[in-house]
Formats: structure tokens, C-alpha cells, sequence
């Protein structure tokens, strides 16, 4: 079994700062791609940022600049460092990985989630 899990949502105020982890663990192998998506209310789903195993990275528009998206492949771990944040910001936030398993299959995960509302 692979699991994704988030940590590090919660209330912040306009132009505030908050930093996300997701940990995997499990029978992994290996992880190349890793993701954050988001979905706001009443939105679809949307990619925020994307790193793969070379630690090449890819930005939507609206957080260029103010987002920053990380790994350390030691742990696992994929980050999301969020400065200037702003309401619009605010929605749930999935972090995704592409991951090879013990038994050599390769298999797309999600987290469960967590919250970040931006507001005063």
C-alpha cells in the first residue's frame, strides 16, 4: 500500500504565508512527478505545481512568483512554500505523485487533502 499525506492547511490572512508537506510511504520504489493541485469552491480541480525527479518545476499563472514548489527525495516529501497569499487562494489543496511500487507497477496517488482559507 502507497499513502499520500498532507499536512500544513489552515487560516491565514491576506499576504500571509503558509508552507504544505506530503509525505508518501509505503511499498514505493521510486516517485518521479510530484503535484500540487487545488479546487476551490465551486471550481474544477486545477494544477498548481508541478516538480519531477530531476527537480524541474512548472507553475500555474496565478501563483508564479509567489508559490515555490520543492522535494526532498530522501524523505518522500514535496512541498509548497505559499507567500502573498491571497482569497482567491483559498481552496483545498491535493498533493499528487506518480510512484513505482515493490512490485514494479507504476501508479498515480492522491492525498486526502487539506484546507487553506485565506481571509481577515
Amino acid at each position: 500500500q502507497v499513502q499520500l499525506v498532507e499536512s500544513g492547511g489552515g487560516l491565514v490572512q491576506p499576504g500571509g504565508s503558509l508552507r504544505l508537506s506530503c509525505a508518501a510511504s509505503g511499498n514505493i520504489l521510486a516517485i518521479n512527478a510530484m503535484a500540487w493541485y487545488r479546487q476551490g469552491p465551486g471550481n474544477e480541480r486545477e494544477l498548481v505545481a508541478i516538480i519531477t525527479d530531476g527537480s524541474n518545476t512548472n507553475y500555474a499563472d496565478s501563483v508564479k512568483g509567489r508559490f515555490t514548489i520543492s522535494r526532498d527525495n530522501a524523505k518522500n516529501t514535496v512541498y509548497l512554500q505559499m507567500n502573498s497569499l491571497k482569497p482567491e487562494d483559498t481552496a483545498v489543496y491535493y498533493c499528487n505523485a506518480n510512484i513505482r511500487r515493490t512490485d514494479f507497477v507504476w501508479s498515480n496517488y492522491w492525498g486526502q487533502g487539506t484546507q487553506v482559507t485565506v481571509s481577515s
